[in-house]
């Protein structure tokens, strides 16, 4: 009888030990896996607003569609300006007074040619096509927007966003912890997700965990 008792404390020993070891592991791997998660996605929300600066500066605006934005940077170009001289001291006192001026007097010059998009602004063989999905997440694309928003100056200003939850991108790990981080996240950043700009406020395309 005393020996079936020491089996059964041993038993229920060593499942204790067991889940205490489990409830300090799960969120130091939750932490860790979360971790090379955002990291991955920080740089494809880089490349994103890399993507739609470049479309701006051509475009004028931002993009709401993945489709227009990977069209662009797969056909489209960027105008890049070569200078020949510059406004000297001695052409002002001559009452030139812009580069505008001198290049139309041949006394400097500006020569424009055109690169394509994605050989300015990504490395050669950079997947395009992957720009609009979640890293480690087959098919599952980034939400993005763009509007025009007014600043505190009243004046009318061009933004986007482009984002992925929590919710998503850490949907198979601790439910409890996904939602412990979604309260700190938001907390801190207003936003239990990562996201990069905003398209309620301006906010020079920042990336919410740059804040």
């Amino acid at each position: 009888m005393k020996t079936a008792l020491n089996i059964v404390f041993t038993v229920i020993i060593v499942v204790l030990v067991y889940f205490l070891i489990q409830s300090i592991m799960n969120p130091i791997r939750f932490i860790k896996e979360k971790d090379a998660r955002e990291t991955a996605i920080k740089e494809k929300l880089i490349d994103i607003r890399t993507a739609q600066e470049a479309y701006k500066s051509v475009k004028g605006s931002y993009t709401g569609s993945f489709d227009t934005l990977i069209t662009f940077l797969k056909a489209d170009s960027l105008p890049l300006v070569f200078k020949r001289g510059s406004l000297t001291d001695e052409m002002i006192a001559e009452g030139i007074t812009s580069e505008k001026e001198a290049v139309k007097k041949g006394l400097i010059s500006r020569d424009t040619s055109y690169i394509p998009v994605r050989d300015s602004i990504f490395n050669k063989g950079y997947p395009i096509e992957s720009l609009r999905f979640v890293p480690g997440m087959e098919n599952t694309e980034f939400q993005m927007s763009a509007a025009r928003v007014m600043t505190t100056s009243m004046v009318m200003v061009n933004v986007f966003e482009a984002y992925v939850l929590n919710d998503t991108f850490l949907s198979d790990l601790d439910r409890q912890l996904v939602i412990n981080y979604n309260e700190q996240r938001t907390k801190i950043t207003g936003f239990p997700g990562m996201k990069v700009g905003d398209i309620r406020v301006p906010n020079n395309n920042a990336g919410n965990w740059e804040d």
